[in-house]
C-alpha cells in the first residue's frame, strides 16, 4: 500500500510502511525470571489500556519541542514475518516470540449462555530476554468513548489531540503524535500514532477503528532498551495494518 502521511502535532517525515505494539514494566534490583518479566510486561500493557473502559480527560505532557519535531525514524519492516489476526495484520521483529497463552484464545468461549469475556490481547510477541514486547488488542469502540453511532473510522473518536486522552495515560510524557494515512482501494484509512514515556519505559501505539472496533498495536521497552532498539519497536507499531 502507499502511504500518505499528515500531521496535526508534528508534520511526517519520511514514508512509513509498518507500526506498533506492547509494554513492560521496571525491573527490581534482583534476578528475575524470563516468564516474571513477561508477566510484569503485560500486566504493564493492560494497565495503560485499563484506562480505555472509562476514559476520561486527563492532562497530557506536551512534546517539549513542538516547533522543531524530530525526525520519526523507522526500518523497513518487508522482509519481517508477518502475523494475521482478527482483522488485522502486523510485522513481528526478528527473533521476537509469540507468547500468547492458551488462555488468551479460549477468553472470548462462553459456557451455559455466560457472557463472553473479551481477549485481553488479539497478538502478542516478545523479544528472548522478554524486556522488549509488541501487542494488539482489540476493542469495542463504545467502552472508549461513549456514543450511540457505531466509529467507522479513528476520526470519530476526535481529533489526534482529543483522542490523546485515550490512548495516552494520564502524567505520561508525550514524544510525538502523528495522524498517518494510508491508501486504500476505497480510498485512505486513518491511523493514529502515539510515542510516550512513562514510569522508565518507552512506548509506541498505534491504533485504527474499523466497523466499530478500535485495534491497537504497542509495543513498549525500558528507556535503557529503546536507546538501541527504537526504530525496530517503532517500525513494529506502524506496522499494524487493518484488514
Amino acid at each position: 500500500m502507499a502511504l500518505l502521511l499528515s500531521s496535526s502535532l508534528h508534520p511526517p517525515t519520511s514514508p512509513l510502511n509498518s507500526k506498533l505494539n506492547s509494554l513492560s514494566t521496571p525491573l527490581p534490583n534482583a534476578v528475575i525470571t524470563k516468564r516474571q518479566l513477561i508477566i510484569n510486561t503485560i500486566t504493564s500493557f493492560s494497565i495503560i489500556f485499563g484506562a480505555q473502559q472509562n476514559p476520561v480527560p486527563q492532562c497530557l505532557a506536551q512534546p517539549s519541542n513542538p516547533s522543531k519535531p524530530s525526525a520519526l525514524n523507522i526500518a523497513n519492516t518487508k522482509a519481517w514475518f508477518q502475523f494475521y489476526g482478527d482483522g488485522f495484520a502486523i510485522r513481528v521483529p526478528p527473533e521476537f516470540e509469540d507468547i500468547m497463552e492458551p488462555e488468551d484464545f479460549n477468553a472470548g468461549a462462553s459456557l451455559y449462555g455466560d457472557k463472553a469475556k473479551p481477549r485481553p490481547f488479539a497478538a502478542r510477541f516478545a523479544s528472548t530476554d522478554g524486556s522488549e514486547v509488541l501487542s494488539v488488542v482489540i476493542r469495542p469502540t463504545n467502552q472508549l468513548k461513549i456514543t450511540f453511532l457505531e466509529a467507522q473510522d479513528i476520526t470519530d473518536l476526535g481529533s489526534i489531540k482529543d483522542a490523546a486522552k485515550i490512548f495516552v495515560p494520564g502524567g505520561a510524557t508525550l514524544y510525538n503524535a502523528r495522524t498517518i494515512k494510508i491508501k486504500e482501494d476505497e480510498g485512505f484509512k486513518t491511523y493514529y500514532f502515539y510515542e510516550f514515556g512513562r514510569d522508565e519505559q518507552h512506548i509506541a501505539i498505534m491504533a485504527a477503528v474499523n466497523g466499530g472496533k478500535a485495534i491497537i498495536a504497542g509495543t513498549t521497552a525500558p528507556q535503557s532498551k529503546w536507546d538501541d532498539d527504537g526504530v525496530k519497536l517503532r517500525s513494529a507499531a506502524i506496522s499494524l495494518t487493518v484488514l
